[in-house]
């Protein structure tokens, strides 16, 4: 759970205007320890909410365009939501269950990338890194223990 985080004003700091469904989408991805998928974002928003899917939909779409969220790929065909790095929420990778499909976020010392060297050897314009690392959970192996 996020305690720095100021959803209004990354709203606000992106341009966008602030509405009810915006910032609360927006609230349960930085409150998240782990990236969501968009069903488990609309599942949790419409306990308390009535919200059409779609519209939720194209929330997560306006908000991975502005920067604020990014859309993470799993090994399925679902993506996940977590905050896109700022100064409360480091750049850092996942860890991704073949078994359970749950993606976990990495310490961000975890996996180091020197975007600076990256940056030099190639002549296009890098805009995103995402670096997942696949295998079982602890969870998973657990079970499979049992």
């Amino acid at each position: 759970m996020c305690q720095h985080c100021d959803y209004a004003q990354i709203l606000e700091a992106a341009n966008l205007n602030l509405t009810t469904n915006r910032l609360k989408i927006l609230e349960i991805i930085g409150n998240n320890r782990s990236p969501l998928s968009a069903k488990e974002i609309y599942d949790t928003l419409s306990r308390n909410k009535d919200i059409n899917r779609v519209t939720v939909y194209r929330i997560l779409d306006l908000l991975v365009k502005k920067g604020i969220i990014n859309r993470l790929t799993s090994g399925e065909r679902t993506f996940h939501y977590g905050m896109a790095p700022n100064k409360n929420h480091p750049a850092h990778p996942h860890f991704y269950c073949k078994h359970c499909g749950a993606i976990e976020c990495l310490n961000p010392e975890a996996l180091h990338i020197e975007m600076e060297s990256l940056k030099k050897t190639y002549p296009g314009v890098i805009e995103n890194v995402e670096i997942r690392v696949d295998g079982i959970c602890k969870n998973c192996l657990k079970k499979s223990r049992q």
